[in-house]
């Protein structure tokens, strides 16, 4: 074995952890709930976070390897399902990036005080989205340093937003009213929508678990980086949430702004540390990027030599690193950026970032009943961390976090009135989530029908069983 290879210490998995997990671009998003976030984060710590990263933990220990959370659907499921799988979490991808492309301008014209036309902010989010593929090519060991410079820079970012929040509602009040009334939830079904947002902000900790083969001794490492990471993360966003709820009124709060908003009205005006930490932002939009590519790409790459997903995601380059699917990112972000100036009366930043929450969603609908599944056709499997608790908690462990996500789903795709800004807001991800599984239907059967002879075979005897 080649010990030079490990150097994915237990340090580095925790800050990746914050890294892949902590989304400081969705703290705004997430405040748009009002004072009721308080709960609703909670909540959902209590009955979807625990048990995400418990699962995560067994099956990433249990099941080791690049594929991860395709490798898991796949063996309870068969490669179809696997497939679905594959198609969902990449997608969500390349989404993102065009969304966090069109964020970045934003935020560099925020901070340093420009106007780029729109074919010059075309131009820098094409150069965003290049480099974040170029990076995300090379190897984990090559680029955590990137990493971890980026966990210090968002934990710097939510410590410092949330202890303004704290001395400006010691000295000077809060924008919002922050009583026992609304602090509760006011089951306004609209604003539930913005629920997929808290969930999107708790997912990543599988990507840490693809890390297997670079760690010392992944057995111990993933579960402990879990635990340390949740906590440094659930601190984390509660700090950066009452820091953004005591400087923005909730209805004047922008999705794509909010977080420069926030700094610039705590402190009274743009000055030399806000413009730092819009610095600071800008590095995290990259590199948050470039750590999700570690995850998403090996995934889809497995999915790709395994034939469920079309031979380019499989291609890899002379170390082994998954580039066809590197480089499918770019061009599907980019065909996003370049068209987005002509998509008409949207908030690019949030449409894009909508549709990318709905489909990351949609694929981990399938990870907590591969979990159920696989206790329940391999229960004899070596588990080096295996959740405690007997047929009930496995239960509850599985279908809550699974009811939870199918409803924010729902809340995030289906209109909840009839009112026309509800209706124009929410249709665009509605069609998109369409278009969304219809392609990779498309895509995944393709694939199937292109598979080597012995390999179809499998499949269709597989699929059979199961559909």
């Amino acid at each position: 074995m080649d010990t030079n290879k490990k150097k994915f210490k237990l340090f580095d998995a925790v800050l990746m952890a914050v890294v892949v997990v902590m989304v400081v671009e969705s703290v705004a998003p997430a405040a748009a709930i009002g004072p009721s976030q308080f709960f609703w984060w909670f909540f959902l710590l209590i009955l979807f976070f625990i048990p995400y990263g418990l699962i995560s933990s067994e099956l990433g220990t249990t099941y080791t390897g690049d594929g991860g959370l395709y490798d898991w659907v796949k063996q309870a499921f068969g490669p179809r399902w696997g497939g679905r799988l594959a198609w969902l979490y990449w997608i969500n991808y390349p989404l993102w990036m065009a969304s966090l492309a069109v964020l970045f301008v934003q935020i560099a014209e925020q901070i340093f005080k420009f106007k780029v036309n729109t074919w010059g902010s075309i131009l820098i989010q094409l150069a965003f989205v290049w480099f974040v593929v170029l990076v995300g090519n090379k190897p984990v060991s090559e680029s955590k340093w990137i990493m971890n410079l980026a966990a210090f820079a968002k934990i710097v970012t939510i410590l410092a937003l949330g202890g303004l929040g704290i001395y400006v509602a010691a000295t000077r009040g809060v924008a919002n009213s922050f009583t026992v009334h609304s602090l509760l939830p006011q089951m306004n079904l609209s604003g539930l929508s913005n629920l997929s947002v808290i969930i999107f902000n708790f997912l990543g900790f599988e990507v840490v678990a693809t890390m297997a083969d670079d760690m010392d001794n992944p057995k111990k490492q993933i579960p402990q980086a879990i635990i340390i990471g949740g906590i440094l993360i659930a601190v984390s966003y509660l700090l950066g949430a009452f820091g953004m709820g005591a400087a923005i009124p909730t209805d004047k709060l922008s999705a794509s702004s909010g977080l420069i908003d926030s700094f610039v009205l705590l402190i009274g005006h743009m000055n030399w540390f806000v413009v730092l930490i819009g610095i600071f932002f800008l590095y995290i939009l990259v590199s948050e990027m470039i750590s999700w590519a570690l995850g998403v790409n090996y995934v889809a790459d497995y999915a790709g030599k395994d034939h469920v997903l079309p031979k380019i995601f499989g291609k890899e380059d002379a170390k082994g690193m998954p580039v066809g699917t590197g480089y499918l990112n770019g061009v599907v972000a980019s065909v996003l950026v370049i068209a987005s100036p002509f998509i008409p009366n949207q908030d690019i930043f949030w449409a894009f970032f909508s549709l990318n929450v709905v489909a990351l969603l949609l694929s981990y609908t399938m990870m907590f009943p591969a979990f159920w599944e696989l206790r329940r056709k391999d229960p004899d499997a070596d588990r080096p961390f295996k959740i405690p608790g007997g047929r009930v908690m496995v239960n509850l462990m599985t279908w809550v976090p699974e009811v939870l996500l199918i409803l924010t789903i729902i809340f995030s795709v289906f209109p909840m009135n009839s009112s026309a800004a509800e209706i124009s807001a929410k249709m665009p991800v509605l069609i998109g989530t369409i278009l969304t599984l219809v392609v990779g239907e498309i895509v995944v059967r393709y694939a199937e029908h292109h598979a080597p002879k012995a390999e179809t075979a499998t499949t269709v005897k597989e699929n059979t069983n199961l559909e």
